[in-house]
């Protein structure tokens, strides 16, 4: 099968069903900013083993629950940094494991902090339009920041760890 054929085979069958249940968990009430969406783009670029099938399954995603939740202005600030993250995470999809899951749940969840915040500040009216006003928005921020880290942890870890016991049950 060619490398650039977007296909969902049957070994991706059981990582759709845990990045769609992802999708339907942000449509239930939940914590501020206690998603699964940053581990979405995570265990998209691990789960698929063809990058336009990553990134097509996590940009249908997304925009299936953004229908159900709403799109606003900012939703470049949201999207792009997910985009980085399941880029990323494709490229070393084979040195993932539950060890390093950690570190890149930390690096992915500052990338989103970062970069959708920093859409706040530019595009929002909340904070002056000046380095003061980006630096108070990110401190301001900060207490979104745990329930991010969390559900990052959460959500990634149990992803990899139903897809391990999936995989090792029916050995595709």
């Amino acid at each position: 099968m060619s490398e650039n054929k977007i296909v969902l085979e049957k070994q991706n069958l059981f990582p759709f069903l845990i990045i769609l249940i992802m999708v339907l968990s942000r449509l239930i009430p939940h914590p501020p900013n206690f998603t699964p969406i940053i581990s979405m783009a995570m265990m998209s670029g691990y789960f698929f083993k063809n990058f336009n099938l990553s990134v097509l399954i996590l940009a249908f995603t997304i925009l299936l629950s953004d229908l159900f939740l709403g799109f606003h202005n900012n939703m470049i600030f949201v999207y792009m940094p997910l985009f980085i993250i399941v880029s990323f995470c494709f490229k070393i999809s084979t040195k993932i494991n539950y060890k390093n899951l950690f570190f890149l749940g930390v690096g992915s969840s500052l990338i989103f902090f970062l970069i959708s915040n920093f859409g706040v500040w530019l595009l929002g009216n909340m904070y002056e339009n000046n380095i003061n006003g980006l630096i108070n928005c990110y401190i301001l921020a900060i207490p979104f920041f745990k329930n991010t880290l969390l559900s990052t942890f959460i959500f990634s870890y149990g992803a990899y760890g139903a897809n391990f016991l999936y995989s090792k049950k029916f050995s595709y």
